[in-house]
Formats: structure tokens, C-alpha cells, sequence
């Protein structure tokens, strides 16, 4: 199986790429946010990739960020979610916003990507409701390992500090963060579970 792949962008066209290794040429499909982080014909480019095989076909798909590759996964696990149709959605929407999507239940907003109807869309945010918390902290938790320290704001509290350190790692800034968190615990109250907050504080900053 292959995991990643570093070579030279030979042609970029549509939904996919190829990737000239020592001149071979891999096909990859990718997200229209992935192609768009490219660079020019014959500048160096490094993909993860994720490969799918079947009976008759053996397919790559690329992603310039861990982020989005551990939301593909998550779609692509869904009944009905192809991997087609898992980087439709994420050409719409980055894992940010999906992942505010899905904690505020927003239907309507997955089907923006092509191939979405109302039906798939709801199955998508039943689905993943509690895994896309899941994957929100363990994406927080490698951020604030990474400098050993959790933002300055909730230092005392360590809920508060590690939920903060989840929406700083999925790209908020301090003080929308910081006002989302406090308007989720006055709502669940100062013994909300972590996860509970998480998912109450996305939906604060989808609204």
C-alpha cells in the first residue's frame, strides 16, 4: 500500500494530479483545496496518500494535510460515501468547517458538495457526530503536546484548556474560541464533559 508520495508535479488537471516519480507517473485524485495548495509544473510536491483497491480498479487519493486525509477516512466510512464523493465534500468544505457542520448538524451545508442530497447529508452528521469529536481531540491533544503547553487562557482548568487547545488546532483564533467556550459552559454548566463542550462549541461558531 501506498501511504505518501514525493515527486514532481507533472500535470495538473480537474480533480486529480500526476505525480512523476523517478518518471513514473502516478495518477492521484485530490480535493479541490489540495490541488489548490499545489505547486507550478515541475516543482516538488509531497502527498499522503490513501489507497484504494478493488476488483478492478486501484485508485490514489492525496492530501497535503494529516487534517484532511483523517476526514476522508471518516466520510469514506459512511454507507453511500465513495471516495468520489468524500473529496467532493471536502472541496467545499476543509475539515474547520466541516467539522462544524456535522457538530451542528447543518445538512444543508453538505450539500453543497456535488453529489449530496438531503438524505446522505443526514446520514453523514448521524454518523459521524461523536467520532468527528473523537478525531477534534485527538488532533488537539498532538497540538498541545507539541510545545507541552496548553493556551494561556483556562490554564486552571483543565477541560477548559484542553477544549480551547481543540479549536486552536482547528484553525480559531483566541478570542472566538475563548468567547464560543464560555458561552457553551454556561449553558452545560461548569461539570460538562469535554467532548460536550467540544460539540456545543463548535456549535456555537457554525451559528
Amino acid at each position: 500500500m501506498i501511504g505518501k508520495l514525493t515527486g514532481l508535479v507533472d500535470e495538473v488537471r480537474g480533480d486529480h494530479l500526476i505525480i512523476d516519480v523517478s518518471g513514473v507517473g502516478y495518477l492521484v485524485q485530490a480535493s479541490a483545496v489540495t490541488l489548490a495548495q499545489l505547486p507550478g509544473h515541475g516543482r516538488k510536491v509531497s502527498l499522503l496518500i490513501e489507497t484504494d483497491v478493488g476488483e478492478d480498479h486501484i485508485r490514489l487519493y492525496g492530501f497535503a494535510e494529516p487534517a484532511e486525509r483523517d476526514w476522508f477516512r471518516l466520510l469514506n466510512g459512511v454507507q453511500g460515501v465513495s471516495g468520489r464523493l468524500a473529496l467532493a465534500v471536502l472541496s467545499v468544505m476543509p475539515p474547520r468547517r466541516l467539522a462544524q457542520a456535522i457538530a451542528a448538524d447543518d445538512r444543508r451545508a453538505l450539500t453543497a458538495a456535488d453529489g449530496v442530497g438531503p438524505k446522505l447529508a443526514a446520514r453523514i452528521t448521524t454518523e459521524l457526530k461523536d467520532r468527528a469529536t473523537t478525531l477534534a481531540l485527538m488532533s488537539g491533544a498532538l497540538a498541545a503536546g507539541a510545545d507541552g503547553a496548553a493556551p494561556a487562557v483556562f490554564d486552571d482548568d483543565r477541560t477548559g484548556g484542553s477544549a480551547l487547545s481543540v479549536l486552536a488546532n482547528l484553525g480559531y483564533g483566541r478570542s472566538e474560541a475563548f468567547a464560543a467556550l464560555a458561552a457553551a459552559e454556561r449553558r452545560l454548566g461548569p461539570d460538562a464533559a469535554l467532548e460536550s463542550l467540544i460539540r456545543e462549541s463548535l456549535r456555537e461558531l457554525a451559528s
